[in-house]
């Protein structure tokens, strides 16, 4: 099948950004009132960015209990990655696991060459081969579309927003900048608001991207369909701690955490029946091309 671009999808995409952008150009406005010049937060921010972008795939990682794994220890998970990365055009990604019952997987890494593909021990037992495929590949499309850099890019300002939200106020009592300091901070309980809703709409965009992409891959929507109502139908099975304590960083879950403050507030992914009604169109376009 000839691969045809979601230009709706993209331009949804596209104007989130813009928004993003728009916020951020704002913000550092603000920053500069905060600090009284301009040359403080912007070495603030790109520093925070840089750490962010080295070490995001790291902490990720050690958040999730996940640690890569050789293929002596998962000969035919490293087999299925290593395929459908040839497949996808990739370099094979590192490949690691975490051992807990909760069935999900994810990706992390800065770009192609420095991606990790991880998955739990209970995702392994509960699907099939197909279904398997399936998920590997929408992770990987992950790493193809570039996802975490995007989604890196697009929230480190929010969190410095949050900080400033968090600890700002403990400034606030100098009376030489208390008001700039009040200012600086309602201006980031808005950036962040507006941010953190734009981001997760992002995020959902960018998972239907990954679905698209997982299809092309493994040319089989109805495997990752298939392993989406699989794993949504066993996450209610499943006890509410391990994984699901971290579900603000459930952003490139093939399934969303259903917990915390994220699940309750906004969601990273759109609904499974969505996905997978897609899917399904997608199927019949590919059966017909």
């Amino acid at each position: 099948m000839e691969w045809k671009t979601d230009w709706g999808l993209r331009g949804r995409m596209a104007f989130t950004m813009f928004l993003l952008f728009a916020l951020y150009v704002v913000f550092v406005g603000a920053l500069t009132v905060y600090f009284g010049d301009f040359l403080f937060p912007l070495i603030m921010l790109g520093g925070f960015a840089i750490a962010q972008y080295f070490f995001s795939d790291k902490l990720a990682l050690r958040s999730m209990g996940a640690r890569e794994v050789s293929a002596e220890e998962y000969p035919d998970l490293h087999r299925r990655v290593e395929r459908l990365s040839q497949q996808a055009d990739l370099p094979k990604p590192t490949v690691a696991v975490a051992d807990t019952q909760v069935p999900n997987a994810f990706a992390t890494g800065r770009n192609k060459k420095n991606a990790t593909v991880a998955v739990t021990t209970g995702l392994l037992r509960a699907l099939d081969d197909d279904e398997l495929d399936g998920v590997l590949a929408h992770e990987l499309a992950h790493v193809k579309n570039r996802d975490v850099m995007v989604m890196t890019i697009a929230s480190f300002l929010s969190t410095i927003a949050f900080f400033i939200v968090r600890w700002g106020w403990l400034f606030s009592g100098d009376n030489r900048q208390g008001a700039p300091v009040i200012v600086a901070i309602l201006v980031s309980i808005v950036v962040w608001v507006i941010s953190f809703l734009l981001i997760r709409a992002l995020s959902r965009y960018r998972e239907y991207s990954a679905d698209r992409g997982a299809a092309l891959i493994t040319g089989k929507p109805g495997a990752l369909a298939s392993a989406l109502m699989t794993i949504d139908g066993r996450m209610d099975r499943v006890p509410k701690e391990d994984l699901r304590e971290e579900a603000e960083m459930n952003a490139f879950f093939i399934i969303p955490i259903k917990a915390g403050f994220v699940g309750r507030i906004a969601s990273t992914h759109p609904s499974t029946e969505n996905r997978i009604e897609r899917l399904r169109d997608l199927e019949r376009e590919m059966e017909t091309a």
